[in-house]
């Protein structure tokens, strides 16, 4: 079972452009902006700290006033990054840095535009690892591995830890070269409300109608009588569901499904990073990392046993247990939701909604935080 959405990453695709504003370097950005956003949220010291903002200006003072284009999807992590970090090291290294929030699909267009027409539409592009396999193939984007240890070894941090990055696995082609750096996780979680599971009630209610303590489910059945026990139940004066998800066409409900959906009913090969020969998604491999085909006639499993029980179960549980606006949203519209108090339990939850579920005075958090 997959654990965890592919890594979201930053890739350079293409070379940096000259520009014609010349902005300045500056040590006591640094400090502000280790004041104000590290602290002592760091292990290194504040010397170190500050050592390192320093190799920063002296290695970026070749090119001062150089114009980079980034470009992400918009969720949180990337508007604090877009908003904060990119115009903090615009302020530190005199290196312009604009950081464009689109959609996703819209991220996917554009890489793929630009690396078949060949135009510089942006420098670098924090896109899925799942398009790891396309890097390497296609060779449009910089191999790190070898970069970082050649023409960009002046660049190159010297307290830059490879092997500190969470998912560097699925950022690694075939041909074991670092295509693209980890940059924030997807990590898929099961949420539930934990104030829910243990009332007494509730688990009274529980035992009695299902013969079993309520808990965190260990497998889809448990999670059906759950997610039907919760469905129309009134808590704290309101009807609560069971069950969050989202059913809007859109790309992200392509990837809702290969995205762990599928692999955790049973699909593909036990493996890592991905399953081999098939992988989560299905598709099946040859030796040489090519995919050969996804359905069961050509060796695939997209369409296996596993996979239709999965879309059946989504499709069942969405209209039977998750709130009626549900199948009309997308998964940003989504995310956020069980914070606003009426969900009970969602097994495909991903953290890049944890901000939107710690804000004080909502319902999902107490006292303690």
């Amino acid at each position: 079972m997959r654990q965890f959405r592919q890594a979201r990453t930053a890739i350079a695709v293409a070379v940096f452009l000259g520009s014609t504003h010349v902005a300045q370097a500056d040590m006591a950005a640094a400090e502000d902006f280790l004041a104000s956003e590290i602290g002592d949220l760091s292990t290194l010291s504040s010397d170190e700290q500050k050592a390192e903002m320093q190799w920063f200006i002296d290695a970026a003072k070749p090119f001062a006033g150089m114009d980079i284009k980034v470009v992400s999807e918009t969720i949180t992590t990337h508007e604090y990054e877009s908003k904060v970090l990119a115009a903090a090291f615009s302020a530190i290294t005199g290196i312009n840095v604009t950081h464009d929030l689109i959609s996703e699909g819209d991220v996917v267009e554009k890489l793929q535009t630009q690396m078949q027409s060949g135009e510089n539409i942006y420098d670098a592009y924090v896109n899925d690892s799942d398009l790891i396999g396309t890097h390497w193939r296609y060779q449009q984007a910089r191999n790190l591995t070898d970069w970082m240890a050649g023409e960009g070894a002046d660049v190159t941090s010297p307290t830059l830890d490879i092997d500190d990055f969470i998912g560097t696995d699925f950022t690694t082609g075939p041909d074991g070269k670092l295509y693209q750096l980890p940059d924030q996780q997807f990590a898929n979680l099961y949420w539930f409300r934990y104030d829910w599971f243990t009332d007494e009630q509730n688990q009274a209610d529980f035992k009695e109608k299902y013969g079993y303590d309520l808990g965190v489910p260990v497998n889809w059945s448990a999670y059906e009588d759950i997610a039907e026990f919760f469905t129309g139940r009134e808590i704290d004066g309101q009807e609560v569901y069971g069950h969050m998800d989202y059913g809007k066409k859109d790309p992200s409900l392509g990837w809702r499904f290969t995205d762990a959906w599928l692999s955790m009913a049973g699909n593909g090969d036990k493996g890592e990073p991905n399953g081999l020969p098939v992988d989560e998604w299905g598709i099946r491999v040859n030796e040489n990392s090519q995919p050969v085909g996804s359905c069961v006639a050509r060796g695939g499993d997209t369409n296996g046993p596993a996979a239709v029980y999965s879309i059946n179960k989504y499709i069942e549980w969405l209209n039977k247990y998750a709130p009626p606006e549900a199948a009309g949203m997308v998964f940003g519209e989504a995310g956020p939701v069980p914070a606003q108090g009426a969900i009970a339990q969602q097994m495909f939850w991903y953290t890049a909604f944890t901000a939107d579920m710690v804000k004080d005075g909502i319902p999902v958090v107490d006292a303690e935080g």
